[in-house]
């Protein structure tokens, strides 16, 4: 590059990211010292320690920042596919020859530096979206073109399932945000909400008997009639139908009330099964009279969700492991195994907890010094901020990734091309989906998945995969007075 391209790049690049990407990752690097910090008073400087090695990597992440940033951005867009392509036969390699780690194999070991491809895939399936997105007249407008946008996320996805790690092909999932501010229908958000509560209803009350069935499929049918009256009403903006269908269930409901009063308890499947195909009946009818495409729909996330409810303990029971098993039913609090399973993330709540409101003080936790809490330095690296810096210490953290996520919004908000902006929000889906599923496991509010927390976490992987993510939007970001009015 030119002196002149060097000083229009210094004034154009957006230094405030930076500062808050070089505050995060020393941030880590010390709380990584003080989460192995064993009173023997080792340098955090030491390289034969994690702080040390992390330190190293982070010196090192910062040279692969400013050569990402001297890359000319065309070629980010040139190449995107190359580089995708690239990456995901990496993946496939990594299935067979990676070493079994933890019952894992996702991780390429190159004597005595170990590196894990999925994380770098992430900026290269958010370059190729990008790309698909940029290409003349593409938009989420046709089944095909769909087809193709999530067969880009879902390929990484199968592939590090074969690698057998499952937390970081849910990563992936996160891109699914992307789509929905690229024009996908709100309505696949809304069926993949309804999805999670169907899941966690169905499994959570699976033993509470009522009406002679599980209390969860109750739950769930009743979910699915209002659902479907709501829909009515402000979907296909039917008042008519919404009203009868409404009262019908109604009608249905104190029936089977008064006939439970007088000691005849009707099945809940022929019950639920009777008025729910009643209204379905009844809507097929009402299409004559009503927008039939979505009177459709509504018929058809009717029949979806009962299709999807009753599948529910198939795929827990038949797809899951039988740790991840364990790990959603702990998480739901359908079984209590402190000393097992649940031991993590009890501890963790402990060290949490025992911060207070100012915190222990740097190097003074004990849960953490004493090793109560496996993985303290990686996916629990979180417990150290909230023992030993308290309440305050974890909000100024948060308020941090807070402000970096916003800033990568308004990045992205920024873009003149559709290249830019959509490599931006794939940025903000990566760093939101971690940092919501990390603090979700270490306070019991997700399963365990291992997901680490971007640039806290230990490992060179991870902080330089979100390395590659920042910086390479960074350089597209000061270009963008090339493509646009500033």
């Amino acid at each position: 590059m030119s002196n002149n391209e060097n000083n229009n790049l210094l004034k154009s690049v957006d230094w405030f990211t930076i500062i808050l990407y070089f505050v995060l990752v020393v941030a880590g690097a010390v709380s990584i010292y003080a989460a192995t910090y064993n009173f023997d008073k080792v340098s955090i400087w030491d390289f034969s320690g994690f702080s040390g090695k992390q330190f190293m990597w982070a010196a090192l992440s910062f040279l692969i920042g400013l050569s990402l940033l001297l890359i000319d951005r065309r070629l980010y867009e040139a190449y995107a596919y190359p580089i995708y392509g690239v990456m995901i036969i990496l993946l496939i390699v990594t299935i067979f020859i990676a070493p079994d780690i933890k019952g894992s194999r996702s991780w390429l070991v190159f004597g005595p530096v170990s590196l894990q491809p999925a994380e770098f895939c992430k900026f290269a399936t958010a370059l190729a979206l990008a790309k698909l997105f940029s290409t003349y007249g593409f938009a989420l407008n046709s089944w095909r073109n769909y087809a193709i946008a999530i067969a880009i996320i879902v390929l990484p996805i199968i592939c590090i399932i074969l690698e057998r790690e499952t937390g970081s092909a849910l990563v992936y999932t996160a891109l699914i945000f992307v789509l929905y501010r690229e024009g996908m229908s709100g309505f696949v958000l809304f069926a993949a909400l309804c999805a999670i509560t169907y899941f966690v209803l169905v499994l959570k009350f699976a033993d509470v008997m009522f009406m002679g069935i599980p209390l969860g499929m109750v739950l769930v049918f009743i979910i699915i009639m209002v659902l479907v009256v709501a829909m009515l009403l402000f979907y296909c903006r039917s008042l008519e139908l919404a009203r009868n269908v409404g009262l019908g269930y109604l009608a249905c409901g104190l029936i089977a009330a008064i006939t439970a009063y007088f000691g005849f308890v009707i099945n809940g499947y022929a019950f639920f099964f009777t008025v729910i195909g009643l209204s379905i009946g009844y809507l097929l009818y009402g299409m004559l009279h009503n927008d039939m495409r979505k009177v459709q729909m509504t018929i058809a996330f009717a029949l979806v969700s009962v299709v999807f409810m009753f599948t529910v303990n198939y795929a827990f029971n038949n797809i899951l492991q039988d740790h991840q098993q364990k790990r959603i039913k702990v998480t739901l609090g359908i079984t209590d195994d402190p000393k097992g399973v649940g031991y993590n993330v009890n501890q963790s709540k402990i060290a949490i907890g025992s911060g207070g409101l100012t915190g222990r003080g740097f190097l003074n936790g004990t849960q953490t010094k004493l090793k109560y809490v496996p993985e303290q330095h990686t996916d629990f690296i979180f417990c150290t901020i909230g023992e030993e810096e308290g309440f305050v210490g974890s909000t100024l953290v948060l308020l941090t990734f807070l402000t970096l996520i916003l800033r990568v919004l308004v990045i992205a908000e920024r873009q003149h091309t559709a290249f830019g902006r959509v490599y931006a929000y794939c940025v903000a889906s990566y760093l939101i989906f971690h940092l919501a599923i990390n603090i979700g496991m270490v306070l019991g509010m997700c399963p365990v998945i291992g997901i680490p927390l971007p640039f806290f976490s230990y490992g060179g992987s991870s902080l330089w995969g979100f390395t590659f993510l920042l910086f390479i939007l960074l350089r597209i970001d000061a270009d963008r007075a090339t493509y646009g009015v500033w």
